[in-house]
């Protein structure tokens, strides 16, 4: 498997805690996360579940997304996430 540059939304549960972040590696990045730091954002809020992706060529888009969809309103977040995620 190819390590490609993503951006990528989880979320406790539904209508949970949300994490956002980007990558260059999503796969070993969920299983950083899930595996968790003690005292880190994801394990103190079990922030493990991948709710939204998506895969940009380069790593400045994905970064460039992060930082965009992180000034959103929570509604806007969610909104985006149940688009192809409703459950």
């Amino acid at each position: 498997m190819t390590m490609q540059p993503a951006f990528y939304i989880l979320a406790s549960k539904k209508n949970g805690t949300l994490y956002i972040g980007s990558t260059n590696d999503l796969a070993r990045r969920i299983t950083e996360h899930r595996d968790g730091q003690p005292g880190s954002f994801v394990t103190r809020y079990g922030v493990t579940r991948l709710v939204h992706a998506e895969f940009y060529d380069l790593m400045t888009d994905a970064i460039q997304r992060e930082r965009r969809i992180k000034k959103w309103k929570r509604a806007w977040k969610v909104e985006l996430i149940e688009q192809e995620n409703p459950d």
